[in-house]
């Protein structure tokens, strides 16, 4: 087993959530080697072509990150895993939300403005063989240009910009891509909306913190309203040119917002969450063209994060 690589006890968590393969016979690589192959090159933002031979052959990879993260599988994985963490009783529901920008390489750049091809389970000639059958889709994310290929350019070039929510214990519940040039207080319900942990019995998913923390980029009236409408209690600091602002309307200004300094301070995970993501080389700087790839990216780091936490 080499450094990075999938304990035992890793795997036996992850084994029987995964797609079955193989079915179709021909030669067919097993999933913990292709996984621990992905990992290599996310921990270590290596070329794909320049993955060591012990995880086979890199086109195999390639194509099984490229479809996992299409189809979903990444994402089923991470929720299965926090399902099991939350039943435990092992989630800190104090959510913060944050963003971070990550420079875009040169090679992320020159994507076709055709939306990629559809993933399905009959699969295309020249597939390999038992490929993943989670979830038929249509057309994944992107195919629209830079803006949807979550690419935003700025003074350093193009940027992408990831918004997450992080539980307690700094680790990521949910996510979502943008370009680089995307606020951050317009993403807030986007973001919030992704939270979904599934009950390890019967019942629907949980969906809904006990509080967010967030800083003063999200203190709009409309994330406010928002986050009332669903019953989240917040801590989220007010600019002082809208404390301004209402006192110098009176009585028609509204009341001041609640803010509680000491419970402010526990906002930090979500900085420390983004410092866990950004160890992944491959999710600091974004390599891919296509948006829903990159994602997957992220989604790998994300589990491993929970995995090893």
């Amino acid at each position: 087993m080499g450094r990075g690589d999938l304990t035992n006890a890793e795997w036996d968590r992850l084994e029987s959530f995964l797609p079955p393969g193989g079915a179709r016979g021909g030669r067919w690589s097993d999933h913990r080697r292709v996984i621990n192959g992905v990992l290599y090159r996310v921990r270590t933002g290596v070329q794909w072509r320049d993955l060591p031979e012990r995880f086979g052959p890199w086109e195999t990879v390639y194509k099984r990150h490229r479809r996992w993260s299409a189809d979903g599988t990444w994402k089923m994985l991470l929720s299965r895993i926090q399902a099991a963490e939350d039943a435990s009783g092992g989630i800190d529901w104090d959510v913060s939300v944050d963003s971070t920008a990550v420079r875009a390489h040169q090679h992320a750049a020159g994507a076709r403005k055709a939306p990629p091809a559809a993933v399905s389970k009959g699969g295309r000639p020249g597939d390999e063989p038992g490929r993943s059958s989670t979830t038929e889709v249509g057309r994944p994310a992107g195919g629209g240009g830079q803006i949807g290929e979550c690419l935003g350019r700025s003074r350093g070039g193009f940027t992408s910009k990831i918004h997450l929510a992080a539980d307690g214990r700094c680790r990521p519940l949910a996510f979502v891509l943008t370009p680089g040039h995307y606020g951050d207080g317009p993403q807030l319900e986007r973001v919030l909306e992704q939270v979904s942990v599934p009950r390890a019995g019967v019942g629907r998913p949980r969906t809904r913190p006990d509080r967010v923390l967030a800083d003063k980029a999200y203190t709009s009236r409309r994330n406010r309203r928002y986050l009332r409408r669903r019953g989240i209690r917040h801590t989220i600091p007010e600019r002082l040119d809208q404390h301004r602002h209402r006192r110098n309307r009176g009585s028609r200004g509204g009341r001041p917002t609640g803010f509680d300094s000491e419970r402010y301070k526990k906002r930090n995970t979500v900085e420390r969450a983004i410092n866990r993501l950004k160890g992944y080389r491959a999710v600091a700087t974004r390599y891919e063209k296509r948006a829903y790839i990159y994602l997957g990216t992220v989604t790998l780091a994300a589990l491993t994060i929970w995995l090893r936490t």
